[in-house]
């Protein structure tokens, strides 16, 4: 998920208008120009350019932690910096998270553009201070102390270790948007920017961006016959189960979409993920499938599916490092991250109790013997609920009001997910 509600929105202006950069880069490096130092301010100043343009004073609040956590990592031990790290910039993002609740619902003030690209950013960052903290932590990432770099009269290798930990924080491809990158996969890839072809990746931005419009018209097609936000608290009956699922849609349209530019622009400044090599075969990205999502028949799949590399960063983060129910620890630290609305809160609780019922089902029914056709009815039923589940949690964590909550557990959207937890009940006591 992201912090946006749903709309359009001129990230993708930015994005698009930061482009020629992303290429200028990819020439310069090619032809020699950029030394591996020039390379990391070449991103940093891009990055502290598009924040500004972008966030306004505001890119002030995304400034001071990507300013700050450089001179961390060099003051604290490693066996202390991941909880370091993770303790002040979960504790500065929930700051600005419960200042803007306080601008919103009590002042009553309209949020600005600005100022949800700035914590949505702001998210991403929260991201990359906690892998690169794990990373030191982990040691696969070295670092010198203060102490010991101040000592040599602050000259290199510390002055260039600061430079890189800013630049990874603020690079400009992946301000904005973008799957997650370690940072040791950041710099390799700033090292071999030279030996990058110049024009290759012009035949992705184009597919990127084709795609990106492609879904932004069918999903501004079926957004002009239905107004979810009034339509969810008029409807009656079955109508507010199709009107659900069809706002689902809209929602995971424009997360696609955008997720597609992201994804296409970071490749065109010459930047791979992770799981570059888990790439779908049929779009050439990596971070998402949207035919496996959408014909997926198990909820835990789809959770693991929808958006991998922040998946496997809360993975990495909560699921493998908590002893006590890390699969519930782990939704409910998502609900932090994204903000602790309401409908944010109860959409990935249920969400978590959704997925330990999909495990508990397919698990019983992995056993079962029975006739070809019981199988294929058993696929089809458990598909048309992971649908319908999805899109209930989709809804209640994108509308993120109490109200909207209250709206979808007072009508037929309710059963789908009650009828999940009825199973997990009966299956936890066999």
């Amino acid at each position: 998920m992201d912090y946006f509600p749903v709309v359009s929105h001129p990230v993708a202006l930015y994005q698009l208008m930061a482009s020629p950069f992303y290429l200028l880069y990819r020439y310069l490096c090619a032809n020699g120009h950029l030394s591996f130092t020039a390379r990391f301010i070449y991103m940093l100043v891009g990055g502290l350019i598009l924040a500004f343009a972008s966030m306004g004073l505001y890119a002030l609040f995304l400034f001071i932690p990507a300013l700050f956590f450089p001179l961390l990592f060099h003051m604290v031990s490693w066996q202390q910096v991941h909880r370091w790290a993770f303790t002040l910039q979960m504790s500065w993002q929930t700051g600005c998270h419960l200042w803007v609740m306080y601008r919103q619902y009590y002042l009553q003030e309209a949020i600005t553009m600005r100022l949800s690209i700035t914590i949505s950013s702001l998210m991403l960052l929260t991201q990359k201070v906690t892998s690169l903290a794990l990373d030191i932590h982990e040691r696969k990432v070295t670092v010198i102390s203060l102490e010991r770099g101040l000592k040599d009269g602050f000259h290199q290798p510390l002055a260039y270790n600061i430079l890189t930990f800013l630049s990874y924080f603020m690079f400009f491809p992946a301000l904005l948007g973008a799957p997650l990158c370690s940072f040791g996969k950041f710099k390799h890839q700033v090292h071999k920017s030279h030996m990058l072809p110049v024009f290759r990746p012009m035949c992705q931005l184009i597919k990127g961006c084709s795609i990106t419009i492609l879904l932004q018209m069918v999903c501004a097609s079926i957004s002009r016959n239905i107004q979810s936000s009034y339509a969810l608290f008029d409807c009656s009956g079955m109508e507010c189960v199709y009107i659900m699922w069809i706002t689902a849609v809209i929602f995971k349209l424009t997360y696609y979409s955008h997720w597609i530019l992201d994804e296409s622009l970071f490749y065109a400044a010459g930047f791979e993920t992770d799981n570059h090599h888990g790439a779908d075969m049929h779009t050439g990205f990596s971070d998402f499938d949207i035919f496996a999502l959408e014909t997926t028949y198990k909820i835990s799949f789809f959770a693991r599916s929808w958006n991998k590399s922040t998946a496997i960063w809360l993975k990495r983060l909560i699921f493998k490092r908590c002893r006590i129910r890390p699969l519930l620890m782990t939704f409910a630290f998502s609900a932090w991250w994204h903000g602790l609305y309401p409908g944010q809160v109860f959409g990935f609780l249920t969400w978590a109790m959704m997925v330990q019922a999909d495990y508990r089902i397919h698990e019983w029914f992995g056993e079962y013997k029975g006739r070809e056709y019981m199988k294929y009815l058993y696929r089809i039923v458990t598909w048309i609920q992971t649908q319908l589940i999805i899109a209930f949690i989709i809804v209640a964590v994108e509308m993120r009001s109490f109200g909207m909550v209250l709206a979808l557990c007072s009508t037929y959207n309710i059963v789908f997910p009650l009828l999940y937890f009825i199973v997990l009940l009966f299956l936890t006591k066999t």
